[in-house]
């Protein structure tokens, strides 16, 4: 893949719905936003040089919506209505496009407000953090948290455009660097590639380079987690199936950011999950024996932590909460090997009397 202008696409029906577009610098994708008509763009102020530099190049930018204190406690439907109110007092109208600057919260709120305002109008993502560049800026998936339970309130809408660029890594907090590795390596458990390299290749750039953000091969491993994402989403766009599998550590984690309370990142609450789901795996006989080991290495690599610090009992109640829980019984995406998962229905209490003792209080 050419990284110095190139795009994956999504597709429904044979007909393409998103392209995730990949440029060295935020300047290379004024001519697409350009395209957009009149563009109103909402960004998080802690990336504002970002969102200064595109209205600059972009003049159909129309308006700037700017969002303070961006975190999951303001990531709610009061934020996504002040945005619609906005859009409306702006004028934007039903051929006018949402462009969302910064993080996988502003993504998911601008774009829940866009998929809402006068029944769904376009949005576009640029990501700003490695998170929502390899996830949560990818594939359509809206929403905002209720009280804190996550994304109970959301939609599938598709973005028009996400822009990928390295240039905006650069000077990214190592913790907030480090939640977007969680994804990398989330989806590089799904699929290894067809090498079965995918995971190895990672670790020796994140191992060899304390600041891999901006190199080559880096570059190359965000396309093909994007491109993963991608061709998950075009096969099964709506969760019925196969989209389960990028659940892998997420039914854990936000039960752990729940009982966590603003304490522990969402990227912390995702490696965390992925040794609680090894470990799990390993126990009921699904995992090759020592597959949690080496995925708890990896995570030691990324300086990533593996124990939940919270008691079983206190997740037990969450997890039956998750949007995804059916009669206290989830989908748990568990994993046979890296590069093999594989889907699960338990009960929520079988599943926690196993990882007990993974947990900071044993039953």
């Amino acid at each position: 893949m050419d990284l110095r202008m190139d795009q994956i696409e999504i597709k429904r029906n044979g007909d393409t719905v998103s392209r995730v577009v990949f440029a060295p610098a935020v300047s290379g994708f004024a001519g697409i936003i350009r395209t957009l008509g009149r563009v109103f763009m909402v960004y998080d102020e802690a990336v504002e040089r970002y969102a200064v530099e595109v209205k600059g190049h972009c003049p159909n930018v129309a308006g700037n919506f700017v969002l303070h204190n961006v975190s999951e406690e303001s990531k709610t439907v009061r934020t996504a209505d002040n945005i619609c109110r906005w859009l409306l007092e702006a004028g934007a109208d039903r051929n006018s496009s949402v462009l969302a600057v910064g993080g996988g919260i502003v993504s998911d709120m601008a774009g829940f407000a866009a998929s809402i305002y006068k029944r769904g109008i376009r949005a576009s993502y640029l990501p700003t953090t490695l998170l929502a560049q390899v996830d949560a800026a990818i594939g359509g998936k809206t929403g905002v948290n209720l009280d804190s339970y996550k994304n109970i309130i959301g939609t599938f809408h598709q973005p028009e455009y996400t822009f990928v660029c390295p240039e905006v890594l650069e000077s990214l907090p190592d913790r907030v660097f480090a939640d977007g590795l969680t994804e990398m390596l989330k989806t590089f458990i799904i699929d290894n590639g067809i090498h079965g390299d995918r995971v190895e290749r990672m670790m020796t750039a994140v191992s060899m380079q304390a600041r891999c953000r901006m190199e080559t091969e880096f570059s190359a491993l965000v396309a093909e987690a994007a491109s993963v994402k991608a061709g998950v989403v075009t096969r099964d766009e709506l969760e019925g199936g196969e989209r389960r599998k990028l659940n892998l550590g997420h039914t854990f984690a936000h039960a752990i950011e729940h009982c966590a309370n603003g304490t522990i990142s969402h990227g912390e609450a995702v490696a965390i999950g992925l040794s609680m789901a090894a470990h799990l795996s390993e126990s009921l006989g699904i995992a090759r024996s020592g597959t949690a080991e080496r995925i708890d290495g990896c995570l030691d690599t990324c300086g990533l932590p593996k124990k939940c610090p919270f008691p079983v009992a206190m997740l037990e109640d969450a997890m039956r909460k998750d949007k995804k829980s059916e009669d206290d019984k989830v989908h748990f995406i568990l994993v046979r090997d890296i590069g093999d998962v594989v889907e699960r229905l338990m009960d929520v209490s079988e599943a926690m009397d196993i990882l007990a003792g993974h947990c900071g209080t044993e039953r």
